[in-house]
């Protein structure tokens, strides 16, 4: 079985979902799950609504707005009397009815019933249209199949559950279903943390033993830089499961950073191809004998600079590393690079859930500490050294770090 996963951007518009088909055609539509995320920028927008709600404002207003948005994109694909046009209302009735129902003040639980709505209305337009168009497939809600524990936003996904389930589905059809959702032990909506399409498309395919998994993007593959932030990339057209999961650790956004390991345990290939040119080789993540190791470049911006000291200037021991890590899992901040003196700790974060305030407060209580925000991380992965000198130009470094072959700094 073959596992294609289509980001928001390729399902943003009409002519999008028509292209998915055009996609699909040139790869052979058969024994084949695709794992679709929610139509364009429809996240950001259900985030906003979740936002006016937690506020005590006009919500109902931005639910109505991006619900014209997909009647909209129907409209480009159905006749005006199809049934998709209902279960679109029904999608966005059900937030609407969630919203004036709840009594819970868990943000992050409320998020994840809301904001998974997306990936619900994306999939039902584009199954239904792929049936229309005679592909047939079949629709399924990811949450009856991948199943976690109830941490919500960051959901852990319960391996054991997960593989039962998948392992109904009957590996000679095709189907839908939505990337970025699971569901707990009382079948709440629980998301996988943000970007965590790509880790959904992963677990099908280990549970699956799909023979490939393939991602589309907007890019050729994995190239040597964001073509966005860097001139002069290239493309990494063969790379080890080893060099990809360095790649999204430090940050790389074309790859999610759990989507790797689930596919390294079953060696199954992982492509990243372009949906505009789908003839394109793109990038091969995999074993291979032409794996490469070339100069490339990764900037995580939004971070936080922490410098943390004793107050009494004495040294940074193992039970104050404790302690710090401890608070770093409570507020559920991620170390980004951590940088250690006999009376120091410096720490970037990458702080998703706006908890490094409260974060900081607490440690404030034992250590002295100073904040910077909306620092960057640059990261150089297979540096050549003898030209090192060319990244500080023009930066302003306030931490820097060099291993044999990786050169990160903290600029601002």
């Amino acid at each position: 079985m073959k596992i294609f996963k289509f980001g928001g951007a390729s399902v943003k518009d009409a002519e999008s979902v028509k292209n998915v088909s055009m996609v699909l055609q040139s790869q052979g539509f058969a024994k084949c799950l695709l794992v679709i995320s929610a139509m364009g920028k429809t996240t950001n927008e259900l985030e906003k609504v979740v936002e006016l709600y937690f506020k005590k404002d006009n919500y109902q207003t931005e639910i109505e707005k991006i619900k014209r948005k997909h009647i909209e994109i129907a409209d480009g694909l159905f006749p005006e009397n199809h049934a998709v046009f209902a279960e679109i209302n029904v999608f966005f009735d059900d937030i609407d009815s969630f919203l004036r129902r709840n009594k819970s003040p868990n943000y992050s639980f409320v998020y994840d019933q809301v904001v998974s709505c997306g990936e619900m209305i994306s999939t039902k337009i584009l199954s239904e249209y792929l049936n229309e168009i005679q592909f047939t497939n079949q629709w399924l809600d990811a949450r009856d199949y991948i199943k976690t524990d109830n941490s919500y936003r960051e959901g852990a996904v319960d391996w054991a559950k997960t593989e039962g389930f998948i392992a109904t589905l009957n590996p000679e059809i095709c189907y839908v279903t939505q990337g970025f959702i699971g569901s707990d032990d009382n079948n709440f909506t629980v998301t996988l943390g943000r970007e965590g399409s790509d880790y959904s498309a992963a677990i099908f395919a280990y549970c699956l033993n799909a023979d490939a998994m393939t991602i589309w993007k907007d890019v050729p593959g994995v190239m040597t830089g964001d073509p966005r932030k860097f001139s002069d990339v290239t493309l990494l057209s063969h790379i080890s499961y080893e060099e990809a999961i360095e790649l999204a650790y430090y940050g790389a956004s074309v790859i999610h950073p759990k989507t790797l390991q689930p596919l390294q345990q079953k060696a199954i290939p992982f492509y990243v191809k372009s949906f505009v040119d789908p003839t394109k080789e793109g990038t091969k993540v995999g074993a291979s004998d032409h794996n490469q190791h070339e100069e490339s470049y990764i900037l995580k911006e939004n971070q936080v600079l922490l410098k943390i000291s004793t107050r009494d200037f004495s040294f940074i021991a193992e039970d104050h590393m404790s302690l710090i890590f401890g608070y770093l899992s409570k507020y559920k901040i991620k170390v980004s690079l951590m940088q250690n003196s006999a009376i120091s700790l410096a720490l970037c974060l990458e702080d998703k859930f706006d908890n490094v305030d409260e974060f900081n407060e607490e440690l404030q209580k034992i250590f002295k500490t100073k904040a910077v925000k909306n620092v960057s991380l640059f990261t150089v992965r297979n540096a050549k050294m003898d030209h090192i000198d060319k990244f500080y130009q023009e930066k302003n470094v306030l931490l820097e770090q060099i291993s044999k072959n990786t050169v990160q700094m903290v600029t601002q």
